[in-house]
């Protein structure tokens, strides 16, 4: 029968150590830097695009900072359309190799024979990663708030702030689950090109071919009768359910309900329920907040369904292979 051996310490010791090692790797990394730039000049553009269009609305909108993030101009999407599709990108590069790049430098050994355990590295990896991330979305956001002043000449209203911090975070959320899921590849697949691939692939099916995907499986859920409304009910439903499968539809539907404070649902809603409902008039912010929060608590629990694999890998791994 093996001994008893039992762990001395916390098994987080060196965290920041490793947590603060990892973000100074990324911010000098030239990689890092060319998907930030491509981020940066993506926001630039449709900021740019969408300035003609709402000076036109000074005045008149009472959210003329929001539709600089949602206002879209042929041929360039909004902001927020283009942070949907860039911000997974940005997190992938940041985690793809963060485990079996430290097996191929062959590095792994030198550093578990620190006194640091595993739980630590993983962690501290992941977290690197993320204070990354979010240091590169406030900049941004700043970078765009600034601009809006700049060329509306207006500052942005008490509600706005609160809804643009609100947004900071989903996206920090959305993020934080392509970390993870990169993360989750690095410790499983040995080749860092190997792993990379896997999570653009992953990518690629959540927001290209998920939306193809939803209705067949919820027409196999909850098949449709034509002449029964209450099988159409029941498929739109599940329809909705599998679409919410994918992160990036969670993500576009929390952008909707806080930069388009007009929209009151978003789920199936009939013509009995708009009754009393005065028609284009804002929701406050609190009633927004209440919309995106379980869109919002299941982007956590996903990051933290994640991770858990992430974790149970890599504490099965052997660190001298």
């Amino acid at each position: 029968m093996l001994p008893d051996i039992k762990r001395n310490g916390s098994p987080f010791s060196g965290l920041s150590i490793i947590a603060m090692k990892e973000a100074a790797d990324h911010m000098t990394s030239k990689r890092v830097h060319l998907v930030m730039l491509l981020v940066v000049m993506a926001g630039l553009g449709a900021i740019f695009s969408s300035i003609g269009q709402i000076k036109a609305t000074i005045g008149q909108d009472e959210f003329l900072f929001l539709r600089l993030f949602t206002t879209a101009n042929n041929p360039l999407p909004s902001f927020v359309a283009f942070m949907g599709f860039l911000l997974p990108l940005v997190a992938i590069a940041l985690g793809f190799d963060a485990i079996n790049g430290e097996y191929s430098r062959r590095t792994m050994p030198r550093l578990l024979a620190q006194p640091i355990y595993r739980d630590a590295v993983l962690t501290g990896k992941f977290l690197g990663g993320l204070m990354v991330l979010a240091i590169c979305l406030l900049t941004l956001w700043l970078l765009m708030t600034g601009l809006g002043i700049l060329t509306l000449g207006l500052p942005p209203s008490s509600e706005e702030v609160l809804r643009g911090l609100a947004y900071l975070i989903c996206c920090l959320a959305y993020g934080a689950v392509w970390l993870a899921l990169a993360l989750l590849f690095s410790a499983v697949l040995r080749s860092p090109a190997t792993s990379a691939l896997a999570a653009l692939t992953l990518w690629l099916i959540s927001t290209v071919f998920w939306p193809m995907i939803a209705p067949g499986l919820a027409s196999i859920v909850a098949p449709v009768d034509p002449f029964d409304p209450a099988s159409l009910i029941a498929y739109a439903e599940w329809l909705q359910v599998m679409k919410r499968i994918s992160p990036a539809t969670l993500y576009s539907e929390m952008t909707l309900a806080l930069m388009s404070p007009e929209t009151r649902s978003l789920g199936l809603v009939f013509l009995e329920q708009y009754s009393g409902a005065v028609p284009g008039s804002p929701l406050p912010f609190s009633q927004s907040s209440l919309l995106i929060w379980p869109h919002l608590a299941g982007l956590i629990a996903g990051v933290m369904l994640v991770f858990t694999l992430a974790y149970v890998s890599f504490q099965r791994q052997e660190a001298r292979s």
